[in-house]
């Protein structure tokens, strides 16, 4: 048994698909050591710069003062405290909706939700580019599951048509498509949810804290916060810190306390984290957060424009999230260890998570950057690509795959 995890193994490597991980030492800022080199950064969803945002250390520090370091037991038990419901009330009140839900991470929040709300004999219909935990939760909860093409609304309209009279029907999209950064198309989902009595999810991980005027996310960006029914967020990538939530009406939370099985049974989350992530909603609604949100934007359109110019296919990307398209995996991951040697860290993605033949590189900005960095990173990248030879290709923006994850 032993020798066929070796084999696979070595089959990964053969195939540019082997996986290992390296160290940061300190902080994620724009600049960071790497296995004991200092590079800058731009594989990090540190999206604002937060993550060692002074007041976000000391909300954090005074919890661990005032509750410990942990809460001993699962919400339904004994760890439900007031900074869980403080911070739920928050997040409600920032999203806009009748309540919100705190779930351990993004995945535990995908994995719980979407199983609780549709069982056998309900349909989910889930963008092909949704990201892994949407699939995984669509695969536990025993539903139908359609995927659509990507943001093919002509697509998903004919399944909705063909799925009259049948059980509950749940749309589920990405806000911000995680490895093409591009966006969801809201304002069609909403119509065909609308038409069809469906529910419509969103993900909105990658949007939440960075887009719409005030940082809501993708569905303030279109002027829709109130046709969302359940959007799932996270605390861990603009917001700074560690963590997800569930912001919806007072019936489908009350639903899923009692049904979610990832929120049931876990312990819940500790006091720092909870004060860190208030300190970082705060931090959003405030000036700081409207000139990180620009500089941020700002830092985004410059290296998309700059890489494209330089006959790079960014695949449509409309944000912070930023491919360069190289194709073959081993390609990419040569590309990606010679940026590495220029003081760059770039991660490569291949296949499972992008269809085999499109791997890129993800290039994520951050608030922190500063010009002079990303014209370092500009220059490296058209430098590496010279000198190994990779000549500029393109594919469809979007192109779809299996399950996507953020596993690299």
């Amino acid at each position: 048994m032993a020798n066929s995890y070796a084999f696979e193994l070595n089959v990964l490597k053969c195939q540019g698909l082997y996986r290992s991980m390296s160290r940061i030492e300190g902080s994620q800022g724009a600049r960071v050591v790497l296995d004991g080199k200092e590079v800058l950064l731009l594989c990090s969803n540190n999206y604002l710069g937060l993550v060692d945002h002074p007041a976000l250390k000391e909300a954090a520090i005074k919890a661990v003062e005032k509750y410990g370091v942990g809460t001993g037991a699962s919400r339904l038990v004994s760890g439900t405290m007031a900074l869980h419901e403080q911070l739920e009330e928050q997040i409600a009140t920032f999203k806009g909706t009748e309540r919100a839900m705190l779930f351990n991470s993004g995945y535990a929040a995908n994995t719980g939700v979407i199983p609780a709300l549709a069982q056998k004999g309900d349909i989910l219909f889930s963008d092909k580019l949704n990201h892994a935990s949407i699939v995984d939760g669509c695969l536990l909860s025993r539903a139908r599951m359609v995927r659509y093409p990507h943001n093919d609304m002509a697509f998903l309209r004919r399944c909705l048509e063909n799925s009259r009279g049948e059980g509950r029907r749940i749309i589920i999209a990405d806000g911000v498509f995680s490895m093409d950064g591009d966006l969801a198309k809201l304002a069609e989902l909403v119509s065909l949810k609308k038409e069809f009595g469906a529910l419509l999810m969103v993900d909105d991980a990658h949007g939440t804290g960075v887009l719409g005027l005030t940082g809501r996310g993708t569905a303030e960006y279109f002027g829709l916060s109130a046709e969302i029914d359940i959007t799932m967020g996270t605390l861990g990538k603009a917001l700074g810190g560690f963590g997800a939530f569930i912001a919806s009406t007072n019936e489908i939370v009350d639903y899923l306390v009692n049904r979610a099985r990832s929120f049931i049974f876990s312990t819940s989350l500790p006091p720092a984290v909870l004060a860190a992530a208030s300190a970082a909603i705060e931090i959003v609604d405030s000036r700081e957060g409207a000139e990180l949100r620009q500089r941020l934007a700002e830092n985004s359109l410059y290296l998309r424009t700059a890489l494209s110019s330089a006959g790079f296919d960014t695949l449509g990307s409309d944000t912070q999230i930023v491919p360069v398209f190289v194709g073959e995996a081993h390609r990419t991951m040569e590309f990606s260890r010679a940026l590495l040697e220029e003081g760059i860290f770039v991660q490569g993605i291949r296949p499972p998570t992008v269809p085999v033949g499109s791997s890129r590189l993800r290039c994520t900005l951050m608030a922190t950057h500063r010009l002079a960095d990303l014209q370092q990173v500009v220059a490296a990248i058209c430098r590496t690509r010279d000198r190994l030879g990779i000549l500029p290709e393109t594919t469809g923006a979007g192109q779809e795959s299996g399950p996507r994850n953020e596993a690299l």
